[in-house]
């Protein structure tokens, strides 16, 4: 008799993701009673801003508590949409699905799109989920390595050497989790001219997009550079990261009319809809709280100059200056250790949660997150100079 354990399927052989390990253990030394300083985490340490929580109350209050249709509520759809158009991305409602986060609309896009036979370009290091959720699909995922000392971005030799008649789809992510890098223009039309001579799609994951930080390096929606371009594009954004909403798990997308509908169709057997009131919560955001969205950048920007200019302190440690998110991607090869052993070592002396490089497929590389407050970048900066001064040869 098989045992029940047993699965087959392409979603039962999924792993837990690999940034929860040094989280997980970290949450357990604070029951302990242990401070420990979390640098792991994706999250912003701000409060959702008050209009947002007090728009979700009313919402609540007037029984906005049934279901939806699986798309969304028209009045965020066409907030949505209006946003996209802003950006230079043409849309209608129509287009654009509300989803339960930015990850969920990553995955009814790729699994909606691609399948056995597909390949999926996918830059190193990558968000550690697009990996995941492309081999849910059946598809391929076909992996390139790109370098700090090109901005962590693919070239014109990447594309050449990978794009093939089985190329499917393009995963960008820019600004990057995990980098911090925001992809130039001319980079861009590059991937947007291959794009449409050869004829895949992009997915072009923007959650973090309101979060840069450099006038040379602003934030360029891939889909805004042409029509054709926008025809081979599904852009994914959330509301998680800008307005510090992690937890409401409210996402969207825009993309070809014809892949719109067959997303809706997805999410209409795998979700129903996205919570009812936390999206009048999200309306509001995109409506009345773009001031207090740029506050949170403004303390963002200033914590990247902390952290930063802490970190260039630190022997041993090599990183590229982030230009958005708020991640730092620091090279700890010189220590001789895998990013797991680093991490781990730097959990169990220093009590500084860090995520591991290998999950990013990057194993010489640790993920510090600055979002948190000024004193928990100062007082792990700290331990993270002894604990690496200890090892550095």
């Amino acid at each position: 008799m098989r045992g029940l354990e047993k699965t087959r399927g392409l979603l039962g052989s999924l792993p837990a993701s690999e940034t929860l390990g040094t989280l997980e253990k970290g949450i357990e030394l604070e029951k302990q009673g242990v401070e420990v300083f979390m640098l792991s985490v994706g999250e912003p340490d701000f409060d959702t801003p008050e209009p947002i929580k007090q728009a979700c109350y009313e919402a609540i209050a007037q029984g906005c508590t049934k279901y939806t249709v699986p798309a969304g509520i028209e009045e965020l759809r066409e907030e949505c949409a209006a946003k996209f158009r802003s950006d230079g991305i043409e849309t209608t409602y129509r287009q654009v699905i509300v989803t339960p986060g930015g990850k969920f609309a990553c995955a009814a896009a790729i699994t909606a799109l691609c399948g056995p036979g597909d390949e999926v370009i996918l830059p190193v290091p990558y968000w550690v989920s697009h990996r995941h959720i492309i081999h849910a699909s059946g598809a391929k995922a076909v992996l390139v390595d790109t370098f700090p000392e090109n901005n962590f971005e693919l070239t014109e030799e990447d594309l050449r050497r990978y794009v093939n008649a089985n190329t499917r789809l393009l995963i960008l992510c820019s600004p990057s989790n995990p980098t911090g890098a925001v992809y130039r223009r001319s980079t861009l039309e590059t991937i947007a001219e291959y794009a449409v001579q050869n004829n895949f799609m992009i997915l072009s994951d923007e959650v973090y997009e309101k979060l840069t930080y450099d006038a040379d390096y602003p934030h360029i929606s891939i889909a805004s550079l042409s029509p054709e371009v926008n025809a081979r594009t599904i852009t994914v954004n959330s509301f998680s990261k800008s307005y510090a909403m992690t937890g409401w798990r409210v996402g969207f997308l825009t993309a070809p009319k014809w892949l719109s509908a067959k997303i809706d169709a997805l999410q209409t057997h795998f979700v129903a809809n996205v919570t009812t009131f936390a999206q009048y919560g999200a309306l509001k955001a995109l409506r009345d709280c773009t001031e207090e969205c740029e506050k949170m950048r403004k303390q963002f920007a200033l914590r990247r100059e902390l952290f930063c200019k802490l970190l260039s302190d630190i022997p041993g440690l090599t990183f590229t200056r982030p230009a958005g998110a708020f991640y730092v991607f620091a090279d700890i090869s010189s220590f001789g250790l895998t990013s797991k052993e680093f991490c781990d070592q730097l959990m169990d002396e220093a009590h500084i949660a860090a995520a591991p490089g290998y999950g990013f497929g990057a194993d010489r590389f640790v993920r510090f997150s600055y979002a948190c407050s000024e004193e928990t970048i100062i007082r792990a900066s700290a331990g993270l100079a002894k604990f690496c001064a200890a090892r550095h040869q």
